[in-house]
């Protein structure tokens, strides 16, 4: 199971620079409660899902879950003891790039404390610092 694009126009990127804060997805559009990311740096695929899984668990059956980030960047790497030069290494994962203020997830249909927990154990699985967020009047 590939945890990233189906299809790209180009098969490797370069690692580009993550100034500043983020401007768009910094904001809760669907849910009621959210993950918000406090520092900038990538996001695989599997870790995404992790967080996923862990929020699902959390909620049981209630509750509805948005996932705000998905990994449309190539991550390559060059194999073990293969000495410099000859190239690029081939994609290794698929990562999403997050600056600070980014929402991660966001959920629905379920109490403040329930909502808590289950981001909290979502944040837990990321290599990032996050905070729970909910919308305002809540």
């Amino acid at each position: 199971m590939a945890l990233g694009p189906k299809k790209t126009k180009y098969r490797k990127q370069m690692r580009g620079k993550m100034k500043g804060q983020a401007t768009s997805g910094a904001t809760l559009s669907f849910g009621n409660f959210g993950l918000q990311c406090l520092d900038s740096g990538w996001i695989t695929g599997k870790q995404i899902e992790a967080g996923r899984v862990a929020i699902s668990r959390s909620v049981k059956k209630g509750g509805r879950i948005w996932i705000r980030v998905f990994p449309d960047k190539p991550y390559t790497k060059k194999p073990t003891e293969v000495r410099m030069g000859k190239g690029k290494g081939p994609v290794e994962e698929w990562v999403a790039p997050v600056k600070p203020g980014r929402i991660l997830y966001e959920m629905e249909g379920v109490t403040a404390e329930i909502a808590l927990e289950a981001l909290t154990t979502a944040g837990s699985k990321l290599p990032l610092k996050t905070r729970f967020v909910k919308r305002e009047g809540i």
